[in-house]
C-alpha cells in the first residue's frame, strides 16, 4: 500500500514555503482602497473602551468614524496647512452633524488644529473592498 505523505524532495520544499505563512498575523490592518471623503474632523478625548473593545490611548494615532471597519489604516490631511497622518481606525463616530471624522489628541497634534479644534480635512485609503466615497478634489 502506497504512503499518502511521502518524504520527497517536493514535500519538503512545500512544507518550506508553507510554515512561514503560519506565522503572518490573521488580522493584519485593513487599507481603504480608493477611499476618499472629505469634510471636518474633530479631535476627542475617550476615556474607556472604544467601540471595536479596546481601551482609549489619546496620545495613540487612531479615530473614529461611522463606517470604515475596525482596523482600517486612512491618511488625514488638513486641508489648512497639508500636514498629514496616518491612523487606524478603532471607534465609532463622529457624531457630531457634519463631520467626517474624530481623530485622537495626538492626531491632531500632528495635523496642527488642537487648538481650532474642528478643521476642514480629506480621508484617503486604499483597500480591494473599500469604494470610493467621493471622485471630487476636496477643497
Amino acid at each position: 500500500m502506497a504512503r499518502i505523505f511521502s518524504n520527497t524532495p517536493l514535500l519538503r520544499a512545500s512544507l518550506l514555503v508553507l510554515f512561514p505563512l503560519l506565522a503572518l498575523p490573521l488580522s493584519a490592518p485593513v487599507q481603504a482602497n480608493g477611499f476618499k471623503q472629505c469634510g471636518k474632523a474633530s479631535w476627542y478625548k475617550l476615556g474607556g473602551k472604544t467601540a471595536s473593545g479596546e481601551s482609549a490611548d489619546p496620545s495613540g494615532l487612531t479615530a473614529a468614524h461611522r463606517t470604515l471597519p475596525f482596523g482600517t489604516i486612512v491618511e488625514v490631511t488638513n486641508l489648512s496647512n497639508g500636514k498629514s497622518v496616518k491612523v487606524r481606525i478603532n471607534d465609532r463616530g463622529p457624531f457630531a452633524k457634519g463631520r467626517v471624522i474624530d481623530v485622537t489628541l495626538a492626531a491632531a497634534r500632528e495635523l496642527g488644529f488642537v487648538n481650532k479644534g474642528v478643521t476642514r480635512v480629506e480621508v484617503t485609503g486604499t483597500s480591494p473592498d473599500l469604494r470610493p466615497n467621493t471622485t471630487q478634489k476636496c477643497q
